[in-house]
């Protein structure tokens, strides 16, 4: 008796099916990281109250709107530059004005819009499109983020463990040494999986003739601590409009959160900024409340520092035919 083999219509229903599932990975990520960040800004509010939240919005002034905008302004800047070094390496062209005019952009798309990251998703679809090249674009956005947040983690070590040796900043330099431990550890644990492993020697081979030129890594470094410092800046500001003491600790917390916001699980921003902020300022005796009303206050006054991204993207949409 001859065997029965399979209709081939159960595969070829399967197929549309397996597709469908791949196209909605990434709508089912991004609402996994909406609900996420929301739960632990409603855990947060739960601890401390919505008392803290309320008083950092309430303490916004003008003087803080204006330094805001200034440090925004340096920060996009300074990250644009870093663009198009990256950019350039894997042979785009990107004027200044065209980089900070896009940058900007996407640091407002990215503080309204959730996941936080849209933004860039946009910068590097625009800037692809127009060169017909969307898929090197997109990761050359990738490789710049990239980039600034290894700069970012670096300086925050480099800070923090040695403030923390013998001072009130003991708490942070070990929880700062032990997440920078579990990240290496996650990197490298993926790094050894056979796809990744292949996505990151191609990137690597495609960022070496970049990386190996003195001049463009000097440029990637100094632009990603001037960003890094302007957030800081912005957070000591941020810290002084809700009445906290300008304490040489304050900076080093700032760190801290900076961190915490890169985490890409929260709502435009909000989440384990506000968890960490009221964290780290708890460990250095000056009270969960007052980390989340500095937090609070902060992420205000950086929506408000972006806001000229806003201009650029009516402008754009007026400008299309």
């Amino acid at each position: 008796m001859a065997a029965l083999s399979p209709a081939p219509g159960g595969l070829v229903g399967q197929a549309p099916v397996a597709a469908e599932r791949r196209r909605d990975r990434p709508r089912i990520r991004l609402a996994v990281r909406i609900v996420a960040g929301a739960a632990i800004l409603a855990a947060t509010a739960l601890v401390v109250g919505l008392g803290p939240f309320v008083r950092g919005i309430a303490a916004i002034s003008p003087p803080s709107v204006l330094a805001a905008l200034v440090l925004a302004a340096i920060a996009t800047a300074a990250a644009a530059w870093r663009w198009r070094v990256v950019a350039t390496g894997y042979g785009l062209t990107l004027s200044r004005r065209e980089a900070f005019a896009a940058y900007y952009r996407s640091q407002f798309l990215n503080a309204v819009l959730p996941a936080g990251v849209l933004g860039d998703v946009h910068r590097a679809w625009a800037h692809g499109r127009g060169q017909a090249r969307v898929g090197v674009a997109a990761r050359a956005v990738v490789a710049e983020r990239l980039l600034g947040q290894v700069v970012q983690i670096v300086l925050t070590l480099a800070v923090l463990l040695p403030l923390g040796l013998g001072s009130s900043l003991v708490p942070l330099a070990w929880s700062a040494g032990a997440i920078a431990v579990l990240v290496a550890v996650v990197a490298a644990s993926a790094a050894l999986l056979p796809r990744p492993r292949r996505i990151l020697r191609r990137e690597c081979a495609l960022l070496r003739p970049v990386l190996a030129r003195p001049a463009a890594l000097s440029a990637i470094v100094l632009a990603s601590a001037v960003v890094v410092a302007s957030h800081v800046a912005l957070f000591v500001v941020a810290c002084l409009t809700v009445g906290l003491p300008l304490d040489g600790g304050i900076p080093a917390v700032g760190l801290i959160v900076l961190a915490a916001s890169a985490i890409p699980v929260n709502v435009g921003g909000w989440g384990p900024r506000e968890a960490v902020a009221g964290a780290a300022f708890a460990l250095v005796g000056l009270g969960a409340s007052a980390g989340v009303s500095a937090s609070t206050a902060f992420g205000v006054l950086a929506l408000l520092g972006v806001a000229p991204g806003a201009v650029v993207l009516f402008l754009a949409r007026r400008r299309r035919p």
